[in-house]
């Protein structure tokens, strides 16, 4: 129950923090944000607040935030359509009822000539039975109620296409932005919490009955070499153990301005599918008030680095398409985090969303950084792109997208059970 709880909070705080700074740009650049959703698929939980849908969704693979004019949104009225309309105070329409008239009786039925709810945001028609044209100007709030259900209609102003591409570009680029502002704040707090880690291979603590302590090492030893080749940094320390379980390798260790020499035996630790070394030592840590507001952006470029390069490998088949996870995989990966603590899984949670980050701006379809591509190209060519060609691009990818998000979710599964 505990790593449910986490996993949903983890997940919900990714999503969120990304879905959110879609919404908070869009609203900046005038657009109506018609949903803001974490989840995909049926509604579980839904409210509306200053013209936006908020909703979680039974299926926790992502989120959104729907633009209006992204897609298509409400019935275009043609001539012929018999339609109500309900007016404001101002006597402007502010409901349009589509069908079911009969359940309006205040509604004033009108036979449509001709209506423009982009840009002039007037309906010119006839009543029914009467010769006389009428024009009805049209609130830019509007709402438009077909199958009673009201959707807010959205003037040429309030839609994505309609901003400068800067502003569309902003607005596409605060999710992945937030995940990587969301990563340095969770990494800042860790540098508070728990000091800032020092980059040589000094050992703070020493594991009660690990190799470490049967073989004599003490807190405040520093690791200089193994089996005579130096050893500059932790991760050059952590990355050798790691490599030699239950193989005896030699340690250089400065204790007391000496230099001795330290045989010690890796334990084999099973850690996923791989076996990895591991003597029993805790790395230590500093207390620089410097060094703890910096940490957070020193970590976000490290692990983000990290990452790019194991996308690398992956494009040049060097990094196998078995060795990504999905939410099956992360859940099974979080359930291990838990369990070594708080500090731990908060370190997770900020991996992940420097990973959410980095492979939002990849210049796929469907994610953010394809959409930044097609914006980007209106930019260069001076004039948008076909929206019919950009959306059949877009839905292929989604659609791709999905496939690989199967194809992932089912190794995981395979690995849980194998």
């Amino acid at each position: 129950m505990t790593t449910v709880i986490a996993f949903i909070l983890m997940f919900g705080l990714l999503v969120f923090v990304h879905e959110w700074g879609h919404l908070i740009f869009a609203k900046r650049a005038g657009m109506l944000a018609r949903e803001f959703a974490i989840g995909f698929g049926p509604k579980i939980f839904a409210f509306t607040k200053n013209e936006t849908v908020y909703t979680i969704r039974l299926l926790p693979i992502g989120g959104y935030v729907r633009v209006a004019g992204e897609d298509p949104e409400i019935v275009e009225l043609k001539a012929g359509h018999h339609i109500g309309l309900e007016f404001n105070e101002a006597g402007k329409v502010n409901r349009i009822i589509v069908n079911n008239k009969s359940k309006h009786p205040y509604a004033r039925v009108v036979e449509v000539e001709r209506a423009d709810l982009d840009h002039r945001l007037i309906i010119e028609g006839y009543e029914i039975d009467e010769e006389e044209k009428l024009y009805f100007d049209v609130d830019p709030k509007a709402m438009f109620v077909m199958d009673e259900k009201e959707t807010q209609i959205a003037p040429y102003d309030r839609q994505f296409a309609s901003k400068s591409v800067p502003k569309r570009a902003m607005q596409l680029f605060a999710g992945p932005m937030m995940n990587f502002v969301l990563a340095i704040i969770l990494f800042m707090i860790l540098g508070f919490i728990q000091g800032v880690p020092v980059n040589n291979a000094l050992i703070s603590d020493v594991q009660p009955d690990s190799p470490a302590e049967e073989a004599g090492l003490q807190a405040g030893d520093e690791i200089v070499g193994i089996d005579g080749e130096s050893v500059n940094t932790w991760d050059e320390f952590t990355q050798i153990v790691r490599n030699h379980p239950e193989e005896q390798v030699t340690l250089s260790v400065e204790r007391n301005e000496e230099t001795i020499q330290v045989d010690v035996t890796p334990a084999q630790i099973e850690q996923g599918e791989v076996t990895i070394g591991q003597v029993g030592v805790a790395r230590a840590f500093e207390d620089s008030f410097v060094k703890k507001l910096t940490y957070g952006f020193t970590q976000t470029y490290e692990w983000g680095t990290l990452i790019l390069t194991n996308l690398g490998k992956l494009v040049t088949g060097q990094f196998s398409l078995d060795m990504l996870s999905g939410p099956v995989g992360i859940y099974d990966a979080t359930d291990r985090v838990v369990q070594t603590g708080l500090t731990n899984f908060v370190m997770w949670t900020s991996i992940l969303s420097v990973n959410l980050g980095i492979v939002n701006l990849l210049p796929l379809p469907a994610l953010d950084g394809g959409r930044l591509l097609f914006v980007g190209l209106e930019g260069i060519r001076g004039k948008p792109i076909d929206p019919q060609k950009e959306g059949i691009v877009h839905f292929i990818g989604f659609a791709l997208l999905m496939l690989l998000m199967l194809v992932v979710t089912w190794n995981d599964i395979q690995r849980l059970f194998l």
